[in-house]
């Protein structure tokens, strides 16, 4: 490996957070799902990567993608800096390691608005996401 590889695979979990789940992937991301429905949020979308490797052949633990958010809490967040649409809606990646075990990673907000410039005001409408991981893991 390069060493610019290297460096960038250093720097891949910059800004992530990543919680275990006592949870399978499958019973977490329903927790989500009830979660976002209580919460009012949209579900966007929950991109299932590993059904998508075994429909091609291949095989990956578990990992789910659920994409979600609230338009009235972001689009503020995008008009002001409209690149943060490239991380916007929030995302939750659920997925499962090598020896079973869930867990849950989103971009931390301080992060997302580290790269994005954004104020407090507009962190603060994407702060959520820690609590909605915390929720879904707990026991």
């Amino acid at each position: 490996m390069n060493k610019q590889s290297s460096d960038a695979q250093s720097r891949a979990g910059e800004g992530i957070i990543t919680k275990a789940s006592p949870h399978s992937v499958g019973d977490t991301v329903a927790r989500l799902r009830g979660l976002l429905k209580a919460k009012n949020l949209t579900l966007f979308a929950v991109v299932d990567h590993s059904g998508e490797a075994e429909r091609i052949g291949q095989h990956m633990p578990d990992t789910k993608l659920v994409i979600f958010g609230s338009p009235a809490a972001g689009t503020p967040v995008m008009v002001a800096s409209p690149l943060s649409a490239l991380d916007l809606p929030l995302k939750i990646l659920v997925r499962e390691d090598d020896q079973g075990a869930a867990s849950v990673s989103y971009n931390a907000p301080v992060y997302l608005a580290a790269r994005h410039h954004l104020t407090d005001e507009l962190t603060a409408r994407i702060a959520a996401v820690g609590d909605i991981a915390d929720a879904i893991t707990a026991p």
